[in-house]
Formats: C-alpha cells, structure tokens, sequence
C-alpha cells in the first residue's frame, strides 16, 4: 500500500429510484464537514464527493454547484431550529412567559450546541452573487420563516396574556427579539469568555419582549 494516499471510502452504490437517498448523504457530508471544525470553504463538491464516498461528478444531478449544497444544508438546520423552538414551546405548558423563555433558550442552546452550522444557517461566504450561482432570491427570503413565526406567536401569546406590552407590529417585535438572540448567541460563539452578569439571557429576553 503507497503511504500518503487518501483513498475515497467505498460506497455501495444506490439502487434504481434511490437518489433521494444520495442527496441525503450528500447533505449529510456537507454538515459533518462543518462540525468537523471547517467553514463553507471546508465543504466543495471534491471535499463532499471525498466524504460521501462518491465521484464528484455524481453530485450535479442533485446540486447545480456548491452554494447549492450550503442552502440544503441551511434549509436542513432551519427546519431543525424550528422544530427544536416548537417542542420547547411544548414542553414548556400553558404559561406564557415559561414558554417564552423555553423558546428562546432552545434558541440559544441549539446555536451554541452547533456553532458551525448556525453560522452558515445566517450568512457566511456561500451565497455568492446571482451571477455566480443558482441561488435566488425567493430561495433565500423563506429561510427561517417558521421559526420566526414561533417566535412570534409566543411573544404573542405573552401579549395576549398581560405580561408584555404588545406593539401594533408584533411580526416587527420577534425580528427584533430574534436579533437580540442571534447576538448573544454570536458572541458565546466567537468569545472565550462572555462579559457581564449569567443571567444576561434573561435579561435580553425581559427587555426585548417588553414584559412587564
């Protein structure tokens, strides 16, 4: 065996009518190069085919180019941070302000549980321009659209209930909400050690859902 050669793992190949199978694994090489410690620079079509255990060229049925795999990959995490808000809310019971807080702390907790794939879930180098790119607009206006509106409904709900000065613009007081908890959640990510009090959540939290 020649040392110093990194052998591509061997796959079984699909069969017929199984390629939703091969875009999953596509998907799913994308993200463990991301929690593998790299960036979107990390995740190419050679980088992905490499993990995946496929030739490069088996990509293009599913994906177009590489920012293509970045926003299945952000679709995937999005679908994921709401589904993980929606079970807080839950779990949380009836009590607006328990699931307030339930939510945005799943928030926080699945950010900093994943930094990588939260990175890219808002931003980061992938989304070149249009000209560059298969990407639209449209596909990237509804991201995190779902996990926006619970956010919303249960900054709602703590309006309907009393506990929070409620707005005319509720849609505009869980983007700012929303925000808030990306910049916390931002900066635990980025700092070794995060200034000021443990209880700095709660606090965004109680400012910007105005609660009483």
């Amino acid at each position: 065996m020649v040392t110093g050669v990194t052998e591509t793992p061997v796959r079984r190949r699909n069969r017929r009518g199984e390629g939703g199978k091969l875009r999953d694994e596509i998907i799913a090489a994308a993200v463990a190069l991301l929690d593998e410690g790299g960036d979107e620079r990390a995740v190419t079509l050679r980088s992905v085919a490499r993990k995946a255990g496929i030739a490069a060229p088996s990509i293009y049925p599913h994906f177009a180019d590489q920012p293509s795999i970045m926003l299945a990959v952000v679709r995937q995490e999005m679908d994921r941070l709401a589904a993980a808000l929606r079970e807080a809310a839950e779990n949380a019971g009836p009590d607006a302000r328990q699931r307030l807080f339930a939510v945005c702390h799943a928030y926080l907790d699945l950010a900093q549980a994943h930094p990588q794939r939260y990175r890219i879930m808002f931003g980061g180098l992938w989304t070149p321009s249009a000209d560059d790119t298969s990407i639209t607009d449209t596909d990237l206006d509804s991201l995190g659209a779902e996990a926006l509106t619970l956010l919303a409904d249960v900054l709602g709900g703590c309006v309907a209930a009393g506990i929070a000065h409620g707005s005319d613009d509720l849609y505009g007081d869980a983007v700012a909400l929303w925000l808030g908890l990306h910049g916390l959640a931002h900066q635990r990510a980025v700092v070794r050690k995060m200034p000021g009090p443990s209880d700095v959540a709660e606090r965004l939290i109680t400012a910007l859902a105005h609660l009483k």
